[in-house]
């Protein structure tokens, strides 16, 4: 098996695997096309804005911080996340979050960004005055594409009851 595409290492649900080269190929290509649609959600620290909005800024490499993204506008690459508001409570929002192009840590990035970052992460998220977590509050939770092969409609959903309860 291998993987067609990769989660954060933190990041909890759905992996699509492959068991061979030419279906690695194919799948892959959806993703790097944009024909794969994704969904996460995630709890995040405070309240969003909007109810809906979608996030261009540009991500890239922080500069002295191994593995660590951040927004640069001149030389990040391009990354677009559509969220969307689902419920909050008290000091906590769940966001859905669709994204269309797939960078590192995009989500998360995206997120903080806003001021409203990913409970329990450790890279970009709250410090201080949140309790224990038990971990990063994100979770891929729905792919959906045509299948190259059978040109059928394929829909793959994560359970989100025990991500809830936690978080």
């Amino acid at each position: 098996l291998r993987n067609v595409h990769r989660l954060d290492a933190d990041t909890s649900g759905i992996l699509l695997l492959a068991r061979s080269q030419g279906a690695l190929d194919t799948l892959s290509e959806l993703f790097e096309s944009r024909r794969m649609e994704k969904r996460y959600l995630a709890v995040v620290s405070g309240r969003p804005a909007q109810a809906e909005w979608v996030c261009r800024l540009k991500i890239g490499p922080a500069p002295g911080a191994t593995g660590r993204m951040r927004v640069d506008a001149k030389e990040g690459k391009e990354a677009e996340t559509r969220f969307r508001v689902l419920e909050t409570r008290g000091d906590r929002t769940l966001v859905e979050a669709s994204p269309v192009t797939g960078r590192t840590h995009q989500i998360r990035v995206h997120l903080a960004a806003g001021k409203t970052p990913v409970l329990g992460d450790p890279l970009y998220g709250p410090s201080a005055g949140i309790g224990a977590l038990p971990g990063l509050a994100l979770r891929a939770v729905g792919l959906a594409y045509q299948d190259p092969f059978t040109r059928r409609p394929v829909r793959i959903e994560a359970r989100t009851g025990e991500f809830l309860k936690e978080f």
